[in-house]
């Protein structure tokens, strides 16, 4: 789907770019409008400026983030960089403007009291500061105070209040490139859900597919926030950093067919990128004692689980069961106990393996 959907730029390249007009409007007094950055892999993107004003002691330039044609719930923010002089020898400091968060819990790759601008966006803006230093003979001493138009409001949407960054947004980006659908945004949450539990003792964490087993599991077993991954269709993405960064108790909570699917042993979940097996699952029922005649020729997960039901067969424990054992196929012996939910789609249980 990428090769063909329009790429677009993180909010770390945003705030490069704006940095880097910022700067440069500070040393000379004129911006560069567009201006363009490098960015880790070489690429070149120039960007056209949304706002901009200078004085003696500081400088402030807008980016608006263009995030192509990925979903992404910053895509039109303007991105903003106010560039000022620090104390001699400070080098590069970072300051988080409105908008912006900041780190309030440990787990995450930044310091508790930080501002929320991620390792990668903030090497690039100390390069583009040392690149501009070093042209016009300037000591680089600076503050970087970056800030997000509605950030604040935009920041409910996503991650960020459960991974403990209040105020707003991160400043994030590996590559500086937004690449459309690819969900690495989703699944870089779900490995910073994982830091952030383990970073404060959770020992006990909760993936679930989506907020009706979310609040079923919640209510079910007392688990905080903290402990709660939207692990979403993301299974794979989950479990192959728990093997890694084991936590030592993991629930899986999701609705029936997503769970027959990890059952058969997809790790991605989404309907566009796996199907339910239809005739495994027929294959399950005759297997558990039912009858799977009636069930050949039904044409969803539901229908086969209700033909299960009527034939009083407990379908959905099976199913937890597999699933719970496809799970620790891919933890790979890591010291992690496992068990799974299954429900409704009102967030009643129907079906659960053993730990």
């Amino acid at each position: 789907m990428s090769d063909t959907l329009r790429r677009g730029w993180t909010t770390g390249a945003c705030a490069t770019a704006a940095t880097r007009a910022a700067y440069q409007a500070l040393l000379t007094g004129g911006f560069p409008d567009p201006v363009s950055i490098t960015l880790p892999r070489g690429e070149r993107p120039s960007f056209a400026l949304a706002c901009e004003m200078v004085n003696r002691d500081s400088a402030m330039a807008g980016v608006i983030k263009d995030a192509g044609d990925d979903p992404d719930v910053t895509h039109g923010a303007l991105v903003m960089a106010t560039v000022s002089r620090g104390e001699p020898g400070t080098g590069v400091r970072f300051r988080a403007g409105p908008g912006v968060g900041t780190v309030t819990r440990a787990g995450l790759p930044l310091a508790v009291g930080e501002p929320a601008i991620n390792p990668v966006p903030r090497a690039l803006m100390q390069a583009t500061i040392a690149d501009l230093a070093g042209h016009y003979g300037d000591a680089g001493d600076i503050t970087i105070e970056i800030a997000v138009e509605d950030g604040e409001r935009l920041a409910l949407q996503t991650w960020n209040p459960r991974l403990g960054i209040l105020g707003g947004l991160s400043i994030l980006g590996t590559t500086g490139i937004v690449v459309p659908f690819s969900c690495s945004a989703w699944i870089h949450s779900i490995h910073r859900g994982i830091d952030v539990a383990r970073a404060n003792g959770i020992e006990h964490v909760a993936g679930c597919t989506g907020p009706t087993s979310e609040a079923a599991v919640r209510a079910r077993l007392g688990l905080s926030d903290l402990a709660l991954i939207d692990m979403g269709d993301f299974a794979g993405g989950m479990l192959k950093y728990l093997r890694r960064h084991p936590v030592p108790r993991l629930t899986i909570g999701g609705g029936f067919a997503k769970l027959a699917k990890l059952a058969r042993g997809s790790l991605d979940l989404h309907s566009g990128r796996s199907q339910v097996d239809l005739d495994w699952l027929a294959d399950q029922l005759r297997a558990a004692g039912g009858d799977d005649g009636p069930a050949r020729g039904a044409h969803t997960a539901l229908g086969i689980l209700t033909i299960a039901a009527t034939q009083a067969v407990p379908l959905a424990d099976e199913i937890a069961r597999q699933a719970r054992d496809a799970a620790q196929a891919v933890l790979d012996g890591a010291p992690v106990v496992v068990d799974v939910l299954v429900f409704d789609r009102q967030g009643a249980l129907i079906g659960q393996s053993d730990a």
